[in-house]
């Protein structure tokens, strides 16, 4: 099973805000999405090896995207490391996730479970977002 990263999408309102947000990062040529950060994983050949970053909006893990590729840039004139993410988004249970910096591992065990591999939806797509994540942070959904 792969390793994992988890970010906050820091200033991300939803899903949709996640991706317009990316569209402006794309990788002009390739096509696939681009966020930057400060530190390097140290473990990149497991992350590489089938992994996902998996994003915390408004205190929930909502969607994971996978990872292809690692590169170096800068900014500022200083070093930075680009996580290079498949231009999909891939709904997981929502799961509550306490406030944290920067990115950390998420082992595969400890990984909220795609919505699509249990074979339903979990929500009525109807249900007001605000509904939705009430009942996730209760432990509902």
């Amino acid at each position: 099973m792969p390793l994992n990263l988890i970010k906050l999408a820091v200033g991300i309102e939803d899903l949709e805000h996640l991706d317009k947000r990316q569209r402006q990062w794309r990788h002009k040529k390739a096509g696939h999405y681009r966020h930057w950060t400060r530190m390097t994983p140290k473990r990149a050949t497991e992350l590489l090896d089938g992994g996902s970053l998996y994003w915390v909006i408004k205190g929930m893990i909502l969607v994971r995207q996978p990872i292809i590729g690692f590169s170096e840039d800068t900014e500022d004139g200083k070093p930075m490391c680009v996580i290079e993410l498949a231009p999909v988004q891939v709904l997981v249970q929502p799961r509550a996730q306490r406030a944290f910096q920067g990115w950390r591992y998420l082992k595969p065990d400890a990984a909220p479970p795609d919505v699509a591999k249990h074979g339903k939806i979990f929500v009525d797509p109807n249900m007001p977002k605000a509904m939705r994540l009430e009942l996730a942070k209760l432990g509902l959904l």
